[in-house]
């Protein structure tokens, strides 16, 4: 169930970027949210300067009134009749979604699922970094991903109470998965994500996404063999 908002609106023209009290916004609202930035980034970098609601709309696989509905938990954008700017829009998309911020983040497991997700540009652009790596392979272990040492899995706790991170990044067999939720959890890190293929138990206040791409694969599959 979603939730209005509680905001304090910064001043400045006609627009306004809330400052949210958020006690509840549906996943759904946050992805949809995402995807309406990666449209609005593509925009920009095509120097496009405006957008209707209804072509974000268009091009994002929604309704119009679904667009204002999502951004209207955040603050008031746009002008009637002219749509909204793509830097404006973009730049408050991006704040709201944290992502003018620089997040830390351990990877454990240095796979070669590890070592794509490690070396995936985007994460950097979007201001997520990796600090450390974390696996079990004595072969693995003392290598350098750039200048990122390949920690053991018992130097963990250690690390992580020394040196922090906001987020923990699962890309380790299946039989280790719950193990490192459990490290990460009790190093107070409440943002999981989990490539492994199994369901993680973590309490409430842990933020656990998974991202299961045999799930995704079987879901296409179901629907090409109809």
């Amino acid at each position: 169930m979603q939730r209005k908002v509680t905001s304090s609106r910064l001043r400045g023209g006609n627009r306004a970027m809330a400052a949210p009290v958020i006690e509840k916004i549906s996943e759904f609202t946050v992805r949809r949210l995402s995807t309406y930035y990666r449209i609005l980034l593509d925009l920009e970098q095509k120097a496009a300067t405006t957008i209707s609601s209804a072509r974000l709309a268009e091009l994002c696989g929604v309704t119009s009134a679904q667009v204002r509905k999502d951004l209207s938990y955040f603050g008031n954008f746009g002008t009637r009749g002219l749509g909204y700017q793509v830097d404006e829009l973009k730049g408050a998309i991006e704040n709201i979604l944290g992502l003018n911020k620089r997040w830390t983040m351990a990877l454990f497991g240095a796979g070669s699922l590890g070592h794509a997700l490690f070396f995936h540009q985007g994460f950097r652009e979007d201001g997520f970094f990796f600090t450390h790596v974390f696996d079990t392979d004595g072969s693995k272990i003392g290598h350098k991903w750039e200048d990122v040492e390949i920690r053991p899995f018992g130097e963990a706790k250690a690390v992580l109470k020394a040196d922090p991170v906001d987020i923990g990044v699962i890309a380790t067999p299946v039989q280790s998965a719950q193990d490192v939720a459990n490290l990460l959890v009790e190093r107070g890190v409440h943002g999981i994500l989990n490539f492994a293929p199994r369901q993680l138990v973590v309490p409430k206040e842990a933020r656990l996404r998974n991202v299961n791409l045999a799930v995704a694969l079987e879901s296409l599959s179901f629907f090409l063999s109809r």
